[in-house]
């Protein structure tokens, strides 16, 4: 499908649906449909839509790619109403984004339609997300560029006594020269966290609630994730797990870093954590599960040995989401989770994202992009996926 034809897609969606039409805000649902990202509102209807833009007009005219005729400037909702056409229809549903609105948009949404229901829309955007055109795939190639960039900056730049925030800076940047416009979103209320996480020696091991996997510890307890002011010292164990995003899309992977040479224990850890990874993409197909993929997981991790360390969080905690879908913002469906029923296809791209803790040697992690495709699944991340053991 080509990008002109996504409202096409969605007008479909909401004729099966019944809805009378659909009123989007936010900026990343805006952006896929129409190729921009100012303030602006996107109403569609069965057979017909309009883009209204409520500041930066000049600027969304030389951006989007459906008709320049299908764009106006306009602030108020109730103008945009009153060009709906809707006034008068019985049994008005209208579809928004009611997992992400809040109560004082909401209301102004109900106030200028006044008499309608509401339908939240936000799965069926999403599900119209999963499978990537292959613009969207070439797109991601470059965020994934981006983040080899980084881990690039990070072989070359790496020495003891350097602290985890001067070593992210350092990535960061790298990330930022190769295009990353220094921001990534996901589809969460209150969500913080810093540029991504980084963590090394014991910190790798605490982790923090605002993201479920290795998050660092941060610089203070008003945002416990990403980087520290720890010095890293020579035999220390890093993560690294700071995503991109280029000119719209994503990109997510994590490495494992040694300052030094990794002792028996963390270098066998990393190899059978490999061999779980190297097993299961292979295994990922169109119409299995996301609760299939993390059963095999798991299984091969057991046939390992390696159930005690796998996804461990250690005292008896287990993470039991091994990926997730990766677009127009860092964390979108499928997720890859042993709740998850959604079923996988071709064109979708999504993360296998695992580590293994010993709690007494350490945690060692390995996070790839994957494009799901009929014949043999194409790894995206391009960073080499082994233990980087780095002599100075």
């Amino acid at each position: 499908m080509k990008r002109q034809e996504r409202i096409k897609a969605l007008q479909k969606n909401l004729n099966r649906m019944e809805l009378s039409g659909a009123l989007l805000l936010y900026s990343r649902d805006i952006y896929y449909y129409t190729g921009t990202a100012q303030p602006a509102c996107l109403l569609v209807l069965p057979d017909d839509y309009g883009l209204f833009v409520r500041s930066g007009y000049d600027f969304a005219l030389q951006d989007i790619f459906i008709s320049p005729g299908k764009a106006r400037e306009e602030r108020r909702l109730e103008n945009i109403a009153k060009a709906s056409g809707l006034s008068g229809v019985a049994g008005k549903r209208l579809g928004t984004e009611l997992d992400i609105l809040t109560v004082e948009q909401f209301e102004g949404i109900r106030k200028a339609f006044p008499g309608f229901d509401f339908v939240n829309i936000t799965p069926l955007l999403l599900e119209q997300r999963k499978r990537k055109e292959p613009e969207e795939i070439e797109t991601i190639k470059k965020a994934c560029e981006a983040l080899h960039r980084g881990h690039e900056a990070l072989v070359e730049n790496l020495r003891e006594g350097m602290t985890e925030l001067e070593l992210a800076a350092v990535i960061e940047n790298a990330h930022r020269l190769a295009g990353h416009e220094g921001i990534f979103f996901i589809r969460q209320s209150d969500f913080y966290m810093s540029r991504g996480p980084i963590a090394s020696g014991p910190n790798i091991a605490r982790f923090s609630g605002v993201v479920y996997t290795i998050t660092g510890v941060g610089l203070s307890s008003s945002v416990p994730a990403g980087p520290s002011m720890r010095k890293i010292s020579k035999g220390d164990m890093i993560v690294v797990d700071i995503p991109t995003h280029v000119e719209g899309y994503h990109a997510d992977q994590s490495r494992t870093y040694c300052l030094g040479k990794a002792g028996e224990k963390m270098q066998s850890l990393y190899a059978d954590l490999k061999q779980v990874a190297d097993y299961v993409i292979p295994h990922m197909k169109a119409g299995m599960k996301g609760s299939d993929i993390c059963r095999i997981a798991f299984e091969k991790a057991h046939s390992l040995n390696r159930s005690r360390e796998f996804q461990s969080f250690g005292s008896g905690r287990c993470s039991r989401l091994v990926g997730h879908g990766v677009g127009i913002e860092l964390n979108e469906p499928p997720i890859l989770s042993a709740n998850d029923a959604s079923v996988l296809d071709h064109g979708y791209v999504v993360t296998l994202e695992l580590h293994m803790m010993d709690e007494q040697g350490g945690v060692v992690k390995l996070e790839d992009m994957i494009h799901i495709l009929e014949e043999g699944n194409e790894i995206l991340t391009k960073s080499p996926r082994a233990l980087f053991e780095i002599e100075r």
